[in-house]
């Protein structure tokens, strides 16, 4: 069974990258097979790994033609192994990372289905890969829907302000008012200057909330981005990177000792 992990947050806070160099961690680490789960409808992780993803490759787009064309179902095929059949070959596969987006539909409403069939989708999925990393969607919304569920590991992300870490403290309040099966929760600050603003320290304290990482900054990210370079190909002496390994380094001895 793969061990999961889940970022989430507020826009901006730069969940996207934080789950590119998790991902850039367990890959150099020899701790495939990984499999990457873009959760956000305005999916960018592929971009962001450097793996090109069709538009017609996503969980949306599936789930609109098999409601279109369920009618053309092969002769002596369920419609759930058709439409797993249809799923299994959007997977867009590398070396050591495979790659799921979940896109949306063409539809309104579209967002709730395709996350309740990309839930179910994982799980069956689990049993082929070590680590699962899935970068949500911005705020709360996939926390009500059930999506970030059945995890190892949940990282709450928050940029370097006040609202950010106010969104933490609400996901958080979140996660046990649904009483979401995760095993543990951890607090990210990202994008953080040489040292925390005292305006966001005090927020942080009022709020109970001690981070498990600090993220620095990091050049080198906004530069990537603006080159669209991979961020699997940044250097190890990236801040951001020596950052999310150490922070990895962590998570991942603290699961050996369980």
């Amino acid at each position: 069974m793969a061990f999961s992990i889940a970022v989430a947050g507020k826009g901006g806070s730069g969940k996207t990258s934080m789950s590119s160099l998790i991902i850039r961690y367990l890959k150099k680490n020899g701790k495939g097979p990984i499999l990457a789960v873009d959760a956000d409808p305005n999916a960018n992780l592929g971009e962001s790994l450097g793996l090109v993803v069709p538009p017609e490759k996503t969980v949306g787009v599936v789930l609109d033609v098999f409601q279109r064309d369920k009618i053309d179902i092969p002769q002596g095929m369920t419609k759930e192994a058709y439409l797993d059949f249809k799923l299994n070959s959007i997977i867009i596969e590398s070396k050591g990372i495979d790659l799921l987006s979940m896109g949306r539909g063409e539809g309104p409403e579209c967002y709730c289905y395709p996350n309740l069939i990309l839930k179910k989708f994982i799980d069956r999925l689990s049993e082929n890969y070590a680590y699962i990393v899935m970068d949500n969607e911005a705020g709360m919304e996939h926390l009500s829907r059930g999506t970030t569920q059945d995890i190892n590991e949940l990282l709450i992300i928050s940029n370097h302000s006040v609202k950010g870490v106010r969104t933490v403290s609400r996901i958080r309040e979140l996660v046990t008012e649904l009483k979401l099966r995760i095993k543990r929760e951890s607090v990210v600050i990202n994008l953080v200057p040489p040292q925390l603003d005292p305006v966001v320290e005090a927020e942080l304290g009022r709020l109970g909330i001690t981070p498990s990482a600090i993220i620095p900054l990091d050049k080198e990210i906004y530069e990537y981005d603006l080159k669209m370079r991979p961020l699997l190909e940044l250097p190890d002496t990236s801040a951001a990177v020596k950052a999310v390994d150490a922070l990895m380094s962590r998570i991942i001895a603290q699961d050996i000792k369980k």
